[in-house]
Parts: C-alpha cells; structure tokens; sequence
C-alpha cells in the first residue's frame, strides 16, 4: 500500500461509487478493481461491497480509511514543513473556484500565479460554492472562491459584489417580460431561491413557455440571438450585446451577488497559499 492507495479510497469514500472514482483517478474500471482486490488481499480483509446503488465500506474498511486518512495527513504535514526550508515558494496549493469566477475571472490570476510561483503542484477544483464550502467545512481544500453568503469562522474577503441583471434582445425592448419565453439554467440553490423570490415578486412564472440549459455561457448565447430573456450575474455580460437591467427586490433591496475569498489561519502559514492569496488581493484591487 502506498500513497496512490491513500488517494484512492479517499476518492472511494467521497463518491461511492467505482465508475466515478476510476475518472477522477484517471483509470479504468479495470484497472480500479484490481487494485482494490490487490489491497484486499493484502490486508487479508474485504474492503468494500458492491451493490446496484453503488459501494459501501466494511467495518474493516472503515478502520483502513481512518488510518490510511491519518496517514495521508502526516505526509502532507511532512512536505509542507520540507518545502518551508527551502529558498523558494514550492508545494502544492488545494483551491476551490466557483465555477463562473472560475469561468470568468480566474484564468488571468492563474496565469499570474503560474509565472511567479512556478514550483508549486497546484490543484484547482471547480465546482459550484455550496459543494467548494463543504470541502472548506471538511478541510478538504486550502481555501476557496465563493460566490453567495455563507457562514465562516475563518478569513474572509469581499472581492466583488455585482449586480444580478435581465437581459433580453434588443427586439423585445417595448415587450413584458412575461410574454418573452424565460431561459433558466442550472446553478446553485442559494442563487435559484432568489431569482424565484424576484420572479414571484414580479408575479412571472418561469415554467410558462421555458427554456432551460445546463451552463451560463449558453443561456447568455441564447438570449443574444433573441430566444428568450434570462437573470445573470453581471460577471458574464461583458460582450452581451443586448439590453441589461438591474433587478431590484420589493423592499427595495438591489438584487446582488457577491463573492468572497474564504481561507484558514492554518492554511495562511503555508508560503504557497500565502503568495495566492496576496495575488487575488492584488487582483481584486485593480477593480477588475
């Protein structure tokens, strides 16, 4: 058993289920399975049993996760504490970006990070800001861009609040909404509550004559050919070509989104974190 089976039943343990384990692990199912009757064998014990609804683990392999998780940890601790003595930023750097941020802003403080910090392994998981803080609540990444309100203990910095916008074609300019077909996509369920709250607001119904799609970049590329009319984060207008309106709530309140940088004390103490955070603040202040 070696660190790769460290990893392996880490990711085991996260999705449940084989098929997805070997693509994260970047295996085959094959290959997967034998390695687990490998460990099985081994350790003279049965791991885990198969079943239609995916895996679970023995009571024998939940005491291997338990100490192969402990010892996955101790090695991590041991190359942080190694690369601190050395004369340049090195490591490796766990971050979670929200997929629009990730979309949208991210690649230009990467590409800055990458320049400056060239020795350190950096790992980047996008995903949507409600399972991003989960993996910050189990310490599973270093820190993470969010976008929403989420409640933290730890560091967390305002990076931007935008306006939530509807946008249209220009052709529907001098037509209701309700009479424009509605184009919905998938995002988080924070976010979701409030487009609903804005809508029954409005008294529109999202269901009547909808169109809905699996990614912002697509609804936004609808609604410029003139299918429809959608709310967006302002982040992802910047070469919308039609009309853009500030939502506003009942009470009065702008209908905005905002997203934050969200870290540890821990986690501040490692150099390569460290230089990452340093680099999105700079980021940040250049209000771009």
């Amino acid at each position: 058993m070696d660190e790769r089976d460290f990893e392996l039943l880490a990711i085991l343990r996260e999705t449940k289920n084989i098929t997805k384990a070997a693509d994260l692990l970047y295996v085959t199912q094959s290959s997967l399975s034998k390695r687990i009757s490998a460990l099985e064998e081994e350790l003279d014990t049965t791991l885990i049993l198969r079943s239609r609804s995916g895996i679970v683990f023995t009571p024998e392999g939940e005491i291997v996760l338990e100490h192969t998780a402990r010892a996955a940890e101790e090695l991590k601790i041991m190359r942080e504490s190694v690369n601190a003595g050395k004369g340049y930023v090195c490591g490796t750097l766990n971050a979670g970006i929200s997929v629009n941020y990730a979309l949208y802003r991210f690649p230009d403080i990467l590409t800055t990070y990458r320049q400056q910090y060239p020795h350190v392994t950096t790992h980047i998981t996008t995903e949507h800001s409600r399972k991003l803080y989960v993996q910050m609540l189990d310490d599973v990444i270093d820190l993470a861009i969010l976008r929403g309100e989420y409640p933290w203990k730890g560091n967390k910095l305002l990076l931007e609040r935008e306006r939530v916008c509807a946008i249209f074609h220009e052709e529907y300019k001098d037509k209701p909404l309700a009479q424009i077909p509605y184009m919905g996509r998938k995002t988080d369920a924070a976010f979701e509550r409030e487009i609903l709250q804005w809508l029954r607001e409005n008294d529109l119904n999202p269901r009547l004559r909808g169109i809905y799609v699996d990614s912002i970049t697509t609804c936004v590329e609808m609604v410029n050919r003139g299918i429809g009319w959608a709310i967006v984060p302002e982040i992802c207008l910047h070469d919308f070509k039609g009309i853009i309106k500030p939502l506003v709530f009942k009470d009065g309140e702008p209908f905005v989104r905002s997203t934050y940088l969200m870290y540890t004390d821990r986690a501040a103490l490692l150099p390569q974190v460290k230089a990452f955070i340093e680099i999105v603040k700079d980021y940040n202040s250049k209000g771009v």
